[in-house]
Formats: C-alpha cells, structure tokens, sequence
C-alpha cells in the first residue's frame, strides 16, 4: 500500500502574526489558527498546500533557496496590487526567459516570491 503524500509549506519569519494578512490577501487564504510562534494558513475552499508560518529569532540572512510563484495570467496586475499590500519589487521589470516571464518580489518581511505566469505561453514583453 502507497501512502498518499501531500505538500505543505513553512516561511520562516519574524512575526508571523504580522505576516499573516499579507499572505492571506496574496494567496487568498485564510488563517486556520496561531499557536505560539505559528500561524496556519490554508485555502480559502480549498485546493492548494497549507502555509505555515513559524516564528525565528534570526534575522533573514541572504537569499531563500526556495520560494513561492504565484502564477497568474496579469504577471505586472498583481505584482502592482501585492505592492500595495507591502510587497516590494526586486527585479527592475519583467523577466522573461524560456517562454515565461515573472516579476521577483519580496514580502513584508524580505521573503522572496515570484508573480508569474507559469509558462502559459503570453506574450513576452522585452
């Protein structure tokens, strides 16, 4: 008998309770409960992996050596509305390679992210 895995995220942050709403919005999840130094995040209706967000001491050091992509078909749409909610854009515009473009950005918290589109063919923009 196989057992059936599934996938479920965990962000290292600061302050996961302050975090919290900005991935809430982000990703259109809501926050399932806190328990001392965590907050879990799940999906609005369901459909996608649980984020967990765990308080650290340490600060940020570097870059992730992995990240979110949240894919969307209006790449720069939603990198603009993300910003609004304390994203900051780290790349200067839309990177485009392979037949896909993204814009890198990071959260509140200096956490790395993408908004891409996930290959799904739109026109590359140079």
């Amino acid at each position: 008998m196989t057992e059936q895995l599934r996938v479920g995220l965990v962000l290292d942050c600061r302050d996961p309770q302050g975090l919290a709403p900005f991935w809430e919005s982000a990703l259109g999840y809501v926050t399932l409960g806190a328990v001392g130094n965590y907050v879990l995040l799940v999906p609005n209706g369901g459909g996608g992996p649980k984020l967990l967000l765990q308080k650290v001491s340490e600060p940020k050091a570097g870059k992730n050596r992995m990240h979110l992509d949240i894919e969307t078909s209006m790449v720069e749409q939603v990198a603009v509305r993300l910003e609004q909610l304390g994203a900051t854009r780290i790349s200067p515009g839309i990177v485009a390679e392979h037949g896909q473009q993204w814009i890198v950005m990071t959260d509140p918290e200096g956490n790395e992210f993408c908004v891409c589109d996930g290959g799904s063919g739109h026109t590359r923009r140079t």
